[in-house]
């Protein structure tokens, strides 16, 4: 049985200061969200903030007609529930998991505090929140300008950094909802790639194969999103690092 995951799993309660941790430790609640689950729909108002150690989720936006796509991926890079401490508002999206796991989930009201104090805290979570806004208006130029191989290949990439595995387990249905676009079009996609010898495919489930090469077949996007991640959190990656490795 794999050992429960630690907050320190998740890369901004890894950066707080240990005097801010100590004020948020006795709130944070380990719980386990499986695949499909729903954190939050589109009108509600979140009772907690959720910071992923292992789940994986999808920030997605639906029409009135039912078509979706994502706007973010978040995954123990982050937390659900930016609106929180941005406006205390409404959901004006939807979240949901994308591959079972935990995540450890802190009261409204404690955030806001936090936050409130206007302090490192806050540094770090609005520093988050810029990544985050460029993730969702990088994707939005992608779905629009890159052809489907290289969303697909990006796609990929982004869910591989986020679980820390090159194994993905995500169906050719999953991948179009996420992007967008007809399952066709990600069969095609998804097929090229393994001919070039990227990645192999079974049903559900992707295996990276060359890395390297997959980066190449990405579109901008990639490389655009980490770099702006790491500048914007490279306290929270190097401390989330070097926890790991201890």
């Amino acid at each position: 049985m794999q050992n429960p995951s630690s907050p320190f799993d998740n890369h901004l309660l890894a950066a707080l200061g240990q005097a801010d941790w100590l004020r948020l430790q006795p709130y944070a609640e380990r719980v386990v969200l499986t695949r499909n689950q729903t954190i939050y729909d589109s009108g509600e108002t979140l009772s907690h903030a959720y910071f992923p150690t292992t789940l994986l989720a999808s920030l997605m936006y639906v029409t009135v007609d039912g078509d979706c796509v994502e706007s973010a991926l978040v995954g123990n890079e982050g937390l659900l529930g930016v609106c929180l401490f941005m406006s205390g508002g409404p959901m004006c999206g939807c979240a949901t998991v994308l591959t079972t796991g935990e995540a450890f989930r802190i009261p409204a009201g404690v955030i806001r505090s936090e936050f409130n104090r206007a302090g490192a805290t806050m540094r770090l979570l609005l520093g988050y929140t810029q990544a985050l806004l460029t993730q969702t208006a990088q994707r939005a130029t992608c779905t629009r300008h890159h052809v489907i191989t290289q969303q697909v290949a990006f796609c990929l990439l982004q869910q591989a950094d986020r679980s820390g595995s090159d194994e993905v387990l995500m169906t050719q249905e999953q991948i179009a909802m996420r992007l967008g676009v007809r399952r066709e079009g990600v069969t095609e996609g998804a097929l090229l790639l393994q001919k070039l010898g990227l990645i192999r495919y079974t049903r559900g489930h992707v295996q990276v194969l060359d890395r390297e090469g997959l980066e190449e077949q990405a579109c901008e996007c990639y490389g655009v999103l980490r770099d702006e991640y790491q500048r914007l959190l490279p306290v929270a990656a190097c401390q989330a690092c070097l926890l790991r490795a201890a």
